[in-house]
C-alpha cells in the first residue's frame, strides 16, 4: 500500500535533528507537545505558487508539533497588508526565526526576497545546521544578477546551481513525467530499505510528477527513493512503458555540504511533497 510522502518527512525531521503568533506576526507557530523533539525548534518556509506550501507546511508544523514535540514556526509569502499571497515572490517575513532554528525545511520556489531577508537563510546554511527541501526547494530562489545573493539563485554560474545544487544536490532541470498526467509511485532505493528515514516504508504515490535530476547525484549523496513515472494520476496505474524508467530518477536522497563555519551539515530532498501528496 502507497504511504503518505509526509510520513517519510516525519522521520527525516527526527533523524536530523498550538498557539498561534501574535496576531500582527504574519506566521503561525505550534508550540510543542511531549516527544522527542521536545526542547527543538523548527522552521519550515512556505511560498511556491502552484503546489500549495502555503497548506502543507502549517499541516506538516502542527503534525511534528503535536506528535512528536518540537516548536514549529511556520513562514508564508505574504502582501503589505498582511495577506496571505503565494505568488508574492518578494516577502518572507518571519525570517529571523532561523537563528534559533535547529532545522530548516524549505518548499519555496523562484523566490527573489530582499537582501535582509535573504540573510536570515544565507547565515543558516552557512552555519551547518541541518536542511529539509520539498519539491520546488530544487529551485528556491531566482535573484537577478548583481543583487547581493544572486549566486544562491537556481540558475547561477559563479556558484553553479545556486543553493539548489550546491546545498540540496540539485537545482531545476526538467518535468521528467508528463507534468499533470503520469503521478508518481516511490520505490525504495535498493539496499536502503533499513535506513532510519524510510524504514517500515512500502511504495509511496503521489500525484505530483518525477523531477529530472543528473546522474549521479553529486557529492556524498545518497538516494533512498526512486521515482517511478505512472501512466496517469491514480496509485493503481501502471508504469509508462517508454524508457522514462529506465532508470527510474530519484525522489529522495540524503546528502552532506559544507558550510561557511567549516562545520559538515545533513540535508534530505524530496522531489515530492505537495500538498495534496
Amino acid at each position: 500500500m502507497a504511504k503518505p510522502v509526509f510520513s517519510v518527512l516525519g522521520a527525516a525531521t527526527l533523524l536530523l535533528c498550538t498557539t498561534l503568533a501574535g496576531a500582527e506576526d504574519p506566521w503561525v507557530v505550534f508550540e510543542g507537545k511531549a516527544g522527542p523533539g521536545l526542547g527543538k525548534h523548527i522552521v519550515l518556509i512556505s511560498g511556491d505558487e502552484e503546489y500549495r506550501s502555503e497548506e502543507a507546511m502549517p499541516q506538516l508544523g502542527k503534525i511534528l508539533a503535536v506528535r512528536h514535540g518540537f516548536r514549529c514556526t511556520v513562514l508564508f509569502a505574504v502582501d503589505p497588508d498582511g495577506t496571505i499571497n503565494p505568488t508574492n515572490v518578494s516577502n518572507i517575513p518571519g525570517l529571523e526565526a532561523l537563528k534559533t532554528a535547529d532545522l530548516m525545511i524549505i518548499f519555496t520556489r523562484f523566490r527573489n526576497l530582499p537582501d535582509d531577508q535573504m540573510q536570515h537563510i544565507v547565515e543558516y546554511v552557512e552555519s551547518g545546521r541541518p536542511i529539509i527541501g520539498l519539491r520546488t526547494a530544487t529551485h528556491a530562489f531566482n535573484i537577478p544578477p548583481g543583487r547581493k545573493y544572486a549566486r544562491w539563485s537556481f540558475n547561477s554560474k559563479e556558484w553553479d546551481g545556486g543553493f539548489g545544487r550546491q546545498i540540496l544536490g540539485e537545482t531545476w532541470i526538467a518535468h521528467h513525467g508528463h507534468h499533470g498526467k503520469e503521478s508518481t509511485r516511490g520505490v525504495i532505493a535498493p539496499g536502503m530499505e533499513q535506513h532510519p528515514v524510510v524504514r517500515g516504508c512500502e511504495d509511496i504515490w503521489g500525484p505530483t510528477d518525477v523531477y529530472t535530476v543528473r546522474l549521479p547525484l553529486p557529492g556524498d549523496s545518497r538516494p533512498l527513493v526512486l521515482g517511478q513515472v505512472l501512466s496517469g494520476m491514480k496509485p493503481t496505474d501502471p508504469p509508462v512503458t517508454n524508457a522514462k524508467n529506465n532508470p527510474m530518477m530519484p525522489i529522495a536522497w540524503i546528502k552532506t555540504y559544507q558550510g561557511a563555519s567549516g562545520k559538515t551539515g545533513r540535508e534530505f530532498t524530496t522531489t515530492m511533497g505537495a500538498a495534496t501528496d
